[in-house]
């Protein structure tokens, strides 16, 4: 059996590009015979698919990546097996994906999505993100290392830290979760509020928006501390320990891959029941799932040449759907301020979302689970 992995190769400080180098680790790890390669055509693909010859090419991305994943595999006599993220509706592609023998999804959720988008998903199998324990870890918040990272970021000795990670934040849930906080700080004050983007047009367009919202509720905003840049994996499992809460009621979330590292290194979270939360997340054991209190739904949305049309068109929708979720505010702020008020419930919270991320979502797990499909779905031998 030999199997190629197409994913951002070699491997970047992104979700998708992680998520494809750890199930190439498991494989190999596993036995299997398994090469990575990155999944845009190139000299060193064509090679991969004409000398190497793999049975089988597990691809990384949304359904966008059709042609690259899938058509690709295809026109070199290659099984495709893409593994998809959501990516807000799929406009385009519908019958090759229904089509193959197997398809994996990271939640139970975005399998929900390609099926009201109009794919048959009778051959799609729910794969998680995994993580690696040696990277992800809990670090105490005695460390040295994590006393110096707390200093740098403001936060008091007295004070609580909650954490958000995202491409831009207002995605992962931070509106909902300032105006969560306006009503935790009628009784508790000792927080502070840590937003961590990427430099992005959309993070800059947000970071707006969550300023005003700041200033509109009545907070100091020398309770918000703002980081953006690329960080390292390994340093963000210091950030993500030096916390006391992970919070991500996100908008649209097809997995949720840094909320499961949160729970790797022992951190409460607070989310949305909704996604890919609702699949990793168990609700007042490892965290907390705010529901859903508002749904964003459009009637229409242009689609691109760039996803496989013969040119730019709007797409009407015979009934609206779903792009967006907004968490229930009182949910997180009662959530939110339990863990914050009762040191004991987060500590035990903690260990528990610590113990249920090893149990479920360490890299090689997912691995197995992923050869476990292949091998029951796919007749691999030639």
């Amino acid at each position: 059996m030999k199997i190629a992995v197409l994913f951002a190769h070699p491997v970047e400080p992104d979700g998708l590009s992680i998520q494809g180098h750890l199930l190439w680790r498991g494989l190999k790890e596993l036995g299997v015979d398994v090469m990575p390669c990155h999944h845009a055509p190139s000299f060193q693909k064509q090679w991969l698919m004409s000398a190497y010859k793999p049975d089988v090419a597990i691809g990384i991305g949304a359904w966008t990546y059709t042609p690259d994943i899938i058509y690709s595999p295809l026109n070199n006599n290659v099984v495709p097996v893409p593994w998809f993220v959501a990516d807000g509706w799929v406009a385009n592609y519908q019958d090759a994906i229904s089509d193959l023998p197997l398809v994996f999804t990271t939640s139970d959720w975005v399998t929900e999505t390609y099926k009201r988008d109009g794919c048959r998903v009778n051959n799609f199998r729910t794969l998680p993100v995994g993580f690696d324990a040696k990277e992800i870890f809990p670090v105490p918040l005695s460390d040295p290392k994590t006393i110096k990272l707390r200093e740098m970021l403001g936060i008091q000795p007295h004070e609580k830290m909650i954490l958000t990670i995202g491409g831009d934040v207002t995605s992962k849930g931070a509106q909902e979760m300032i105006k969560a906080l306006a009503e935790i700080d009628k009784e508790f004050k000792d927080w502070k509020y840590v937003l961590k983007h990427w430099d992005s047009e959309s993070a800059e367009v947000h970071s707006q928006e969550e300023e005003r919202l700041i200033e509109e509720s009545g907070l100091d905003m020398g309770k918000f501390v703002y980081l953006s840049g690329a960080f390292s994996h390994d340093f963000m499992n210091y950030l993500i320990s030096a916390c006391d809460i992970y919070a991500a009621p996100s908008r649209l979330e097809g997995f949720g891959m840094i909320q499961v590292e949160a729970m790797a290194c022992g951190k409460p979270v607070v989310s949305i029941n909704k996604g890919g939360p609702a699949d990793t997340i168990i609700h007042g054991e490892t965290g907390y799932l705010a529901e859903v209190a508002d749904t964003i739904k459009l009637t229409e949305e242009w689609a691109y040449e760039g996803m496989g049309f013969e040119a730019d068109h709007k797409i009407k929708f015979e009934e609206p759907k779903v792009f967006a979720y907004r968490a229930s505010v009182d949910d997180l702020a009662k959530y939110t301020k339990q863990l914050l008020m009762d040191d004991k419930l987060r500590e035990r919270i903690g260990k528990q979302a610590h113990e249920h991320a090893m149990s479920n979502y360490q890299y090689k797990t997912v691995a197995k689970k992923a050869l476990n499909s292949l091998e029951e779905m796919i007749d691999l031998k030639k």
